[in-house]
């Protein structure tokens, strides 16, 4: 699928960019040339020691910010897949500085997209978050924003053999500055500070979300937006599974966050179709044909007023099972 292919990733010394590219080469050891575009020249010199050129000749480093639209025109020169990665994505800090988040998140977007139909993409995947669904809080809303400018972008490609896709999934387990490498931190204090008791989220390790990007990338036919079926976790278990021993304390929630997390509301059901491993929300405009597209993917709408909510999700993990997660996917040496 990538074997020959020449891929740039946004953000691409980030948690979800380092999985992505060390998978690519693993799995396309002839994928032609990787491009890690990113702002911070220390990351991207880290990323070089764990890929080093004399095995990995075909990665190539490239200082950019995706707001610097000629900037990204020039690493995109050549490209045939962007995979856009890169977003300010912390609630309280996008709450606080509301245009910066701005012009990363939508002014970024649009970026991607310029380049793409001027430098002969053929495939964009753009990553969206749970916090896009029914966003309460700034950064929700950019990436809102963000999903509809990747969307529409089908619409005004004209007749370039190129497709813009997103893909839409929840906390990534064990990715900086979530809550899990958080309690892991914050333990040997005693003390975990909770926002609030009720609170749950939806749970995706970093492997899944990869394999999620691989399946738009070879499946996409432009416009959909990819949810994954994943299981959610309640916040008082994941303090449970990495300290039990420690005392929480109820903070309150923070400017901009949710109780709960949401994916698919009850409005997108009436666009909404199973795919087997995951939901795709389906354009309200696009240039095939649904009844072809439903039958390649076996895809059957889901029930009026159906919505994907982490407090209703059918499928919970459980204490031991989030410790066997940080075990696999974040520490092997992890004790409580």
């Amino acid at each position: 699928m990538l074997n020959g292919k020449r891929i740039l990733v946004t953000g691409g010394t980030g948690s979800f960019g380092k999985k992505f590219i060390e998978t690519v080469f693993k799995k396309f050891p002839d994928v032609k040339r990787v491009v890690v575009y990113s702002r911070d020249e220390l990351k991207q010199y880290e990323m070089a020691q764990s890929f080093p050129n004399k095995n990995y000749p075909q990665l190539r480093f490239f200082i950019g910010d995706v707001r610097d639209g000629e900037r990204l025109k020039r690493a995109c020169e050549g490209i045939d897949i962007i995979v856009h990665a890169a977003a300010l994505k912390h609630v309280p800090i996008a709450e606080y500085n509301p245009m910066e988040c701005i012009k990363t998140n939508i002014n970024g977007a649009e970026n991607i997209v310029s380049a793409a139909l001027d430098c002969g993409v053929q495939k964009v995947v753009a990553l969206s978050t749970d916090k896009a669904c029914a966003p309460i809080n700034l950064y929700g809303a950019t990436k809102l924003c963000s999903d509809k400018l990747f969307i529409a972008a089908n619409n005004m490609k004209g007749g370039r053999d190129l497709k813009f896709s997103v893909v839409r999934y929840g906390n990534v387990l064990g990715s900086r500055g979530s809550v899990v490498p958080f309690f892991m931190n914050k333990r040997k204090d005693g003390v975990l500070p909770i926002t609030h008791e009720g609170m749950t989220r939806f749970n995706i390790t970093l492997e899944e979300g990869v394999d999620m990007v691989m399946y738009a990338i070879e499946n996409a036919w432009g416009g959909e937006l990819f949810v994954p079926k994943i299981p959610s976790y309640k916040i008082l278990d994941v303090a449970k599974a990495v300290a039990p021993d420690c005392k929480i304390e109820i903070v309150g929630i923070r400017p901009g966050e949710k109780l709960h997390e949401e994916m698919i509301t009850e409005t997108d059901s009436l666009s909404t179709y199973d795919c087997g491993k995951y939901y795709v929300i389906s354009p309200s405009l696009h240039s095939w044909n649904l009844n072809d597209w439903t039958k390649k993917f076996n895809a059957v709408i889901v029930a009026e007023g159906f919505k994907y909510n982490s407090e209703t999700n059918s499928e919970w993990l459980s204490v031991e099972e989030i410790r066997d997660q940080i075990k696999k996917h974040i520490d092997p040496n992890f004790k409580v």
